[in-house]
């Protein structure tokens, strides 16, 4: 079986809101130690969603990779 990769995203910049490729994906805030809990937030047929813990507004861009974002330096790294 394939190991399935859900995209991270962070707003340490306090951007109002983040274009992203994915409709279902994680928010963590901050980058480590700053993060808050990861949560998994799933858009379903929406454009967009708010995070609850940071209130980041992710809105869906068809245009974008599965684990792209706009700006790019939002996507959480696998080594953070």
């Amino acid at each position: 079986m394939a190991a399935s990769h859900t995209p991270k995203f962070h707003n340490d910049a306090g951007l109002a809101s983040i274009a992203i490729g994915a409709r279902e994906f994680e928010c963590i805030g901050a980058l480590p130690p700053f993060d808050h809990p990861h949560v998994f937030i799933d858009m379903g047929d929406a454009d967009e969603a708010i995070c609850p813990y940071c209130s980041t507004l992710y809105r869906h861009d068809p245009m974008l990779p599965a684990g792209g974002a706009r700006p790019p330096e939002t996507v959480v790294k696998d080594d953070a």
